[in-house]
């Protein structure tokens, strides 16, 4: 059925589009006129048949992309402009003001492909990986760059532009059967669960490489072929522009972006204005590497590594901005690349012999090149194969370096033509070919041992967190949550927005801010030196003169994933919380820490390390409670308890013998507490004691292994009840009311709370 409605659809849309270009729509060319209908009509034609084909591409295991080419080819002269070539010169005329339109589009399409593939760029992961991802870029691109070059150098002339510019042909060949589509390898890297093996980040990150390489490369083409030919001046002004490009972009550019991104973030109320300003800082520096003699996808892909890098919404903006790239500029962009490619020209047997030809050099340069580089950087035949099948998709890349490439006159009709055919055929082969070659790969200890540490991370609650809002007054329980953030935040470079609520102290003098940037550096250094992040937490402050639950509420808004909360006075004598807790509860849906002292104040918060108690008994909230426990101080200077505490029901019917200690709570026990002590060794925690109280009541079990681990800290991770006030049950309530030291209480946001709720009903 869904098959005769997209045919039906297709039969409807080819008349009426046929019927609006000859004049049966409104006349004239402006808008709404006859030009604005054939563009209407190519973009639609375009996203139809790209969607339709990108579908059955990926249901077979190949690139959307292909079916987005392919519906190029389809919609172009290679089939419909043979089969019906009226209609097709209708739908598509030739004349330059039709072509500049949908040209228009595509070249800002362009852009933004870079700009997406530059924010998926993971530079941390090339730093990881280290000698084996440059051996293999560096080899991946020079061997196949000679084999294009030399290609260029021996074509003849009956197919170049212009053959007294014939370096500039040799150049773009080159470049073309050098570059890897970065977006092609990580999609079937990721599809085949490889993306966090060892061998899975060293072929992303040399695609990475081999992107970033080739895009300065094709720039400083871009600027040979813009002056004709290798001017000395004009070459020193493409290389050493680029050059302080680069450096400036990411140095003094990457602060400028992410201090960009943050005020644009905190300040704006309306919608997608973070998605504005990436777009801006993308336009700006697309029209800097052109002002410097390069082209504009240079500054694009830069500005989108640069946005990449910020920690602040970053997956937000990608998911944003992806769907629109996706859905509208991908299939309009690919479509008229493979538009303007001619496969009729294959025909000729001349032609063909040199297309196949084309394909057995880049495949040929690029698995050699990319094989050897693995096999100098250390990695077995078995590893050095899969890294050779990887790297020589081309892809989008390529289509990419090609459009430019004929639009600068730097390459004919029929060589454009014979490129496109050498992607699409290169695209199609890996997939396949890199699956067999992953499959052979067995998975060592030790890469065993560190996947194992991701997968906690990746259900993990302080390993996902991005963004601290840490809000106190100057009481001791202010200082402890100010410190407990700052550590938190300096062990991956979060960055971190202090409100400090004072009525008397003036504007600059935001004290807690000192005391977060302190513990930061504490933070920094506590994590192994080969984890570490090399960002340093972002610290901003300001002071509040108003009510603490307002001034919550209004910075809520910016989008904060853990607020610290430390204040005087929070509770109240029944263990239940005072109004301003119950206040800002309700304006802060997200998890919050509320951090208390009780009545040991200076001399604790200025304690190296803790004996922390934590409470588990298999709930999300409680999990929260362990982790954030954990990533409090130094594993070397804390000692960690983890209490497994049954429901008080469960307690009551096993004193008064309506229930027998069961083997399913057994093993329900030992899961808790082993996964507590595995997630404690993923922060260094070598040794966590256990305990368990199955007769007592859980708040007397935590208030008696509080006393006989003489423990200086309690870390509770609860839920909220429903209701006005703030409420985390009898067992948190009662706790509250008879312990009198320092208490930490991690309670998980609205939206799992209602998760929970959902799943119980």
């Amino acid at each position: 059925m869904n098959k005769r409605i997209l045919a039906g659809l297709f039969l409807v849309l080819i008349p009426a589009i046929a019927l609006a270009a000859e004049g049966h729509g409104p006349a004239g060319n402006g808008v709404g006129g006859n030009g604005e209908i054939i563009l209407v009509a190519q973009v639609a034609l375009l996203m139809l048949i790209g969607r339709g084909l990108g579908e059955i591409m990926q249901r077979v295991g190949q690139p959307a992309i292909i079916g987005q080419l392919l519906a190029g080819l389809i919609l172009g002269p290679s089939l419909f402009g043979w089969l019906a070539p009226h209609l097709h010169a209708t739908i598509f005329p030739r004349t330059p003001e039709q072509k500049s339109l949908i040209a228009g589009i595509a070249n800002m399409g362009v852009m933004m492909l870079l700009l997406l593939t530059g924010m998926e760029t993971d530079l941390k992961l090339v730093r990881k990986v280290g000698a084996p991802a440059i051996a293999v870029s560096a080899t991946g691109v020079l061997v196949p760059f000679a084999c294009g070059f030399t290609l260029g150098e021996f074509l003849p002339d009956s197919i170049l532009p212009n053959a007294q510019d014939r370096l500039i042909t040799s150049l773009f060949l080159g470049t073309a059967l050098s570059i890897s589509s970065i977006k092609i390898v990580a999609m079937v890297v990721r599809e085949m669960n490889f993306m966090r093996r060892n061998l899975g980040q060293i072929i992303v990150s040399s695609a990475i490489m081999e992107d970033t390489v080739g895009w300065v490369i094709i720039s400083i083409t871009l600027g040979i072929a813009g002056a004709g030919g290798v001017a000395v001046g004009s070459l020193a002004k493409t290389v050493i522009g680029t050059a302080l490009f680069l450096v400036f972009s990411y140095t003094i550019g990457r602060w400028l972006v992410f201090q960009l991104i943050r005020w644009v973030n905190d300040t704006f109320v309306s919608e997608y204005a973070v998605v504005t300003a990436i777009l801006i800082v993308m336009c700006a520096m697309a029209m800097t590497t052109q002002a410097i003699g390069v082209n504009t996808v240079l500054g694009a892909f830069v500005a989108g590594v640069l946005v990449g890098e910020s920690p602040i919404l970053s997956q937000l903006i990608q998911d944003e901005l992806r769907g629109f790239i996706t859905a509208f500029m991908m299939p309009i962009f690919f479509g008229l690349s493979g538009l303007s490619a001619d496969l009729t020209i294959l025909r000729d047997t001349h032609l063909l012999e040199l297309t196949a030809g084309l394909v057995a050099i880049a495949t040929f340069g690029k698995f050699t090149g990319a094989f050897f580089g693995g096999r100098i950087g250390g990695l077995n035949r078995a590893e050095s194969l899969a890294i050779g099948c990887a790297m020589n998709a081309r892809g989008s890349t390529e289509v990419i370096v090609a459009s430019i490439g004929l639009t600068m006159g730097a390459l004919t009709q029929n060589l454009y033509s014979m490129i496109v055919t050498m992607a699409v055929l290169t695209t199609m082969a890996m997939p396949p070919m890199l699956r067999w070659a992953l499959n052979r790969l067995p998975m060592n200890k030790d890469e065993q041992k560190r996947l194992e540490a991701e997968k906690l991370d990746s259900k993990g609650f302080v390993s996902r967190l991005e963004r601290l809002l840490i809000a106190g007054d100057e009481s001791a329980s202010g200082r402890f949550a100010a410190r407990l953030a700052g550590f938190i935040a300096g062990q991956r470079g979060r960055p971190v927005t202090v409100l400090q609520f004072s009525p008397k102290a003036r504007a600059d003098d935001a004290t807690l801010k000192t005391v977060v940037t302190d513990a930061a550096k504490s933070g920094h250094h506590a994590v192994k030196a080969d984890e570490r992040d090399d960002k340093r937490a972002d610290i901003v402050a300001r002071v509040d003169h108003g009510k603490p639950d307002e001034a919550i509420k209004l910075e809520a808004e910016k989008g904060f994933d853990l607020l610290l909360l430390g204040i005087d006075e929070p509770t109240i004598a029944s263990g239940g919380f005072s109004a301003a807790v119950n206040r800002i509860a309700a304006n802060f849906a997200g998890p919050i820490a509320l951090v208390m002292t009780g009545d040991r104040e200076d001399e604790f918060v200025t304690a190296e390390g803790f004996n922390i108690l934590v409470p588990v008994n298999g709930t999300d909230a409680a999990r929260q409670g362990a982790e954030f426990a954990f990533a409090l101080s130094p594993a070397q200077a804390s000692k960690i308890t983890a209490l497994h505490v049954a429901n008080r029901k469960v307690s009551d019917d096993r004193k008064s013998g309506k229930a027998r200690a069961s083997s399913a709570g057994d093993r329900n026990k030992k899961a808790v507490l082993r996964d507590t002590t595995e997630l404690g060794a993923r922060y260094g925690f070598r040794a966590v004691e256990t305990a368990s109280h199955t007769d007592i009541a859980p708040d007397d079990a935590i208030l008696e292994e509080a006393k006989r681990t003489k423990a200086d800290l309690i870390v509770i991770g609860a839920t909220r009840r429903v209701g006005d006030d703030l409420f985390l049950g009898e067992t948190v309530a009662n706790v509250l009311q008879d312990w009198d030291g320092p208490i930490v209480l991690i309670i998980a946001a609205r939206e799992a709370v209602a998760r929970e709720s959902a799943a119980a009903a």
